[in-house]
């Protein structure tokens, strides 16, 4: 495999109005133009520009768990006053990016103008990036060589049509972004250009700027079969939570998502009439059978502290009301919390499956495709974590509980020791819009509180 491009932190060259024209809608008429054509508004109307952990900090967090020397400390500040100086300069652009790439969403394994967008801000900062061979999704190193620390953001969007009724809402129809990817997009490119200010690093830095987080089994596979965690020691990501007020960041040691594996069963018999089922294989009764007994029986099978759960989210069979039919299906989810579980759900699975239906004589083909592992987070990179976000103020480090959601980052993990952590969005008024809703928004001054964690885990690494 080719060797990713390096390149020493670069200072930028000319001014806002020399880096292109691609634009995005301003915020409520009031905004300053960015770079490349790029505009937003300082702060979200209605509510303060600075809060406690999240427009300002109030003081460098002491590293409990990953024991600062005194003097690596004063470099640790050195550093946060140089990303504080960049994001008071470029938090208006920071907050452009993510307008922009909110409102030209892109599928999954179709983010090109995303991937050029990023690209291009990348190599102006006088890095190389370096495009994977689809076209979408890149990587690109800062600092010196060895052992990196990679910090990864999702970039696809969904299929979903988006009614928030902002002025930079999507002008894609059916798509959207109503999971924050374009907010993670933004806060690793912010978090790339801060660095980037740095004359050095005390650790070197893998951006991975991911495509196809929102389809299984997940563009991370792609990813890591490009190199993205070769010379990885760690990895780490933020995904948004709007049940998390913004300036808040939960994190915890363990799962923090879920495996998420789906189940298709395809039955079929000879049918026939009501009247006379003796005569035949009775489908939807098996049907009925299986709705029931595979969940109740996993139940019993299944450690309940795994987090295990089976949900049908749909079945169909016959139309009329005195035929038994030939054919019906059956589909659903198994989710668990646990790794080691996750590993024996599709042999249970199908073992179960074939002892409810043996008695009933009907036949059957069972498509058992398995999505992504849990996340689980590693005790040191969640305390590392919990280091960074602790710099933003005493308040800011929040609790989370495991989410039954899958997440490709998990896939990381599997090569990698490494930890995610949710980051609030939520303004704390109004409603907490959940994500992939077609009305779900975020409080942009987490874009702000988004950098300074990331660039904390570099900084306060050793």
């Amino acid at each position: 495999m080719s060797t990713i491009g390096r390149s020493a932190p670069a200072g930028r060259e000319g001014d806002s109005a020399d880096r292109g024209d691609d634009s995005a809608t301003g915020a409520e008429g009031d905004s300053t133009a960015g770079p490349r054509g790029v505009t937003a508004a300082g702060h979200k109307p209605g509510l303060p520009a600075r809060q406690s952990g999240v427009g300002t900090r109030r003081e460098v967090g002491t590293c409990r768990h990953t024991g600062l020397a005194s003097g690596r400390q004063a470099e640790v500040a050195a550093g946060q006053a140089v990303v504080e100086a960049w994001l008071a300069e470029h938090g208006d652009e920071l907050i452009g990016w993510r307008r922009h790439i909110h409102a030209h969403p892109e599928l999954s394994r179709a983010e090109h103008a995303t991937t050029e967008f990023v690209e291009s801000w990348l190599v102006k900062a006088g890095l190389e990036p370096r495009k994977l061979p689809t076209g979408t999704g890149l990587i690109c190193d800062i600092g010196p060589a060895g052992p990196r620390i990679a910090l990864r953001a999702d970039m696809d969007a969904l299929p979903l049509q988006e009614y928030t009724g902002r002025p930079f809402a999507s002008t894609v129809p059916g798509v959207s972004h109503a999971c924050g990817h374009d907010a993670h997009t933004s806060i690793l490119l912010g978090t790339a250009l801060a660095l980037a200010e740095l004359e050095s690093l005390p650790v070197g830095v893998r951006l991975v700027f991911q495509h196809a987080e929102e389809v299984m089994p997940g563009g991370a596979i792609d990813m890591v079969a490009a190199g993205a965690m070769d010379d990885v020691s760690r990895v780490f990501a933020l995904h948004c939570d709007p049940r998390l007020e913004v300036g808040r960041i939960g994190v915890r040691v363990g799962a923090i998502t879920s495996a998420a594996d789906t189940v298709e069963l395809v039955l079929d018999s000879p049918g026939g009439h009501t009247s006379r089922p003796h005569l035949t294989s009775d489908l939807v009764y098996a049907i009925g059978t299986v709705i029931t007994g595979l969940p109740g029986l996993l139940s019993r099978r299944i450690d309940p502290r795994t987090s295990t759960v089976m949900v049908w989210g749909a079945v169909s069979a016959g139309k009329a009301p005195n035929a038994i039919p030939q054919t019906g299906m059956l589909t659903g989810t198994v989710r668990t919390g646990d790794h080691a579980t996750w590993s024996l759900l599709e042999p249970m699975v199908r073992e179960i499956v074939d002892g409810l239906l043996a008695p009933t004589g009907v036949r059957y083909q069972l498509n058992y495709k398995r999505g992504v592992p849990p996340v689980v987070n590693d005790e040191f990179s969640t305390r590392m974590f919990e280091d960074a976000i602790l710099a933003l103020g005493p308040d800011a480090l929040s609790d989370t509980p495991q989410s039954g959601g899958g997440e490709d980052f998990s896939w990381y993990l599997e090569e990698v020791p490494g930890a995610m952590a949710r980051l609030g969005v939520w303004s704390g008024e109004g409603p907490q819009l959940d994500i992939h809703q077609p009305t779900f928004d975020i409080d942009e001054r987490a874009l702000a509180a988004g950098v300074r964690v990331l660039t904390n885990l570099v900084l306060q690494a050793r």
